[in-house]
């Protein structure tokens, strides 16, 4: 696991794990339907950090004959159960509480408390928001903005907990002003609406957290920059006459398995073929660290036909 991805883990769970905590209190005391939603919202985030923990353990597992790749791919699909678990339980549960809210209105108790505890909950929250994006930030390309990195990222732990953390800042602002508005205005119906707009959130979160985890989970190449480097460091091989096909899949994030076709020279002897394949598997291995295996095969380029225009 890299450093800075079970620093940002570690961070927000800690953080929801003392958030969680004081929201099922608060909202004890208040009765707050905002304030019981996120105390939900925290709770599922504090497990989803645990299963985090369990799926870097089970994708740092050595390569086996049952599984020769190694088991990389558990970190992602670990992460689409955080999405299945923020969606159902999450967004679910918080959805159902404003609603018997909105259906069964309670007044608030003293709203000061809700404040106060918000408020420490939007400090903590904040301070895991920091350390999540500015570790993002550090691992993204240069020349990648903030979406685009979420969008290519190939390791889930590191846009994860920014998506989770900025889900729960957000719900802490609609909790906040739900509540304002039911202890200036004395209706409870904009508690109740707190929770639903607060499950919403939970769920955009979850179906983004499931599209970006899909892909990896199904199995995506590796990023244009590094199919490129591969693609350079092979056409200067000796003997090759022509890169026929780059084929790249990410099998964990920091895991990568590369198949080429080459065209090598027709005179060249197979023992040079053979010398020049391991020449080239060392050179892609050292330009781009994270390519494990490379599998390099002899065929000859057959240039694409050309389609006829259809006759008039």
């Amino acid at each position: 696991m890299k450093a800075s991805a079970k620093k940002i883990i570690l961070a927000a769970l800690a953080a929801n794990l003392m958030i969680a905590i004081v929201k099922f209190l608060a909202a004890w005391r208040t009765g707050s339907s905002a304030l019981l939603s996120e105390g939900i919202h925290s709770v599922v985030d504090t497990g989803n950090q645990v299963l985090m923990f369990h799926g870097q353990h089970r994708a740092a597992l050595p390569a086996d004959e049952e599984f020769p790749f190694g088991h990389g791919k558990e970190i992602y699909f670990w992460s689409f159960v955080v999405a299945i678990l923020v969606f159902s339980l999450g967004a679910g549960l918080s959805f159902f509480e404003g609603v018997s809210h909105l259906l069964h209105p309670n007044p608030i108790k003293d709203p000061g408390v809700s404040y106060l505890i918000i408020l420490a909950s939007m400090l903590f929250e904040g301070v895991s928001w920091v350390i999540s994006v500015r570790a993002f930030l550090r691992e993204k390309p240069p020349h990648y903005g903030f979406l685009k990195a979420i969008r290519k990222g190939k390791d889930p732990t590191m846009f994860l907990v920014v998506l989770e953390d900025s889900a729960a800042l957000l719900g802490l602002s609609v909790a906040l002003i739900g509540i304002a508005l039911t202890s200036w205005t004395g209706s409870p119906v904009y508690d109740g609406t707190a929770s639903v707009v607060i499950a919403l959130i939970l769920g955009g979160t979850a179906v983004v957290i499931a599209s970006e985890t899909k892909g990896l989970l199904v199995g995506e190449a590796a990023q244009r920059e590094v199919v490129q480097a591969i693609r350079e460091t092979v056409a200067h091989g000796e003997h090759v006459e022509h890169v026929n096909e780059v084929l790249t899949l990410h099998m964990g994030p920091e895991y990568i398995v590369a198949n080429i076709s080459l065209d090598f020279a027709d005179e060249v002897p197979a023992g040079e073929i053979e010398r020049t394949v391991v020449v080239l598997e060392r050179a892609i291995k050292a330009r781009v660290p994270e390519v494990k295996k490379v599998f390099i095969e002899a065929e000859a380029w057959r240039r694409p036909r050309q389609r006829s225009s259809p006759r008039t």
